[in-house]
């Protein structure tokens, strides 16, 4: 069966998304790259069961995104925030040791859309996405750009993604 054939019988399945946004100064108010990611999540047809501001913490964000992984209510984890390179980034760390198996096809693809918009700097980008207890995780920048750039990929295949990862599991 081709890829056009797996999207089809996929194209039913909405996804319940668990949505984090990974920053010290961010709040509810002012978090415009979270409003960005659920609000591009349920024009596609996914829903969001969860929503919260994660401070820049390893053990904090672990924690909340393996108690997320065991809930029933959440098909996948999304993350803004914690991508770049600086000391306090530490999103992918803690994402990379959850992830059972990586897509590197989304980090490699979102650096080089990246990268026709903002040039040689996409190469900071960290953005990556894998799949861990048949649930998708994926980690995006902090700015609401790149998160609605980092959508434009991630919506529409979601469902695809997570019918492919229950297949594999089962």
């Amino acid at each position: 069966m081709g890829y056009e054939e797996h999207r089809k019988l996929s194209s039913s399945i909405r996804a319940r998304c668990a949505v984090l946004t990974v920053s010290d100064t961010r709040r509810e108010e002012n978090d415009e790259s979270g409003k960005a990611m659920i609000e591009l999540l349920k024009t596609n047809g996914h829903s969001i069961s969860y929503y919260r501001i994660v401070k820049n913490d390893r053990e904090l964000l672990r924690q909340t995104i393996e108690e997320l992984l065991k809930s029933n209510d959440v098909d996948a984890v999304l993350t803004t925030g914690g991508t770049g390179i600086g000391r306090k980034d530490i999103t992918i760390e803690v994402a990379s040791e959850i992830v059972e198996k990586k897509l590197d096809g989304f980090g490699e693809i979102f650096r080089a859309l990246s990268y026709r918009e903002i040039g040689s700097g996409a190469i900071m980008s960290r953005a990556m996405m894998g799949i861990a207890k048949g649930k998708v995780i994926a980690c995006m920048p902090g700015s609401k750009r790149a998160v609605e750039l980092a959508m434009g990929l991630i919506a529409q295949e979601l469902g695809h993604i997570l019918w492919e990862a229950s297949r594999a599991s089962a």
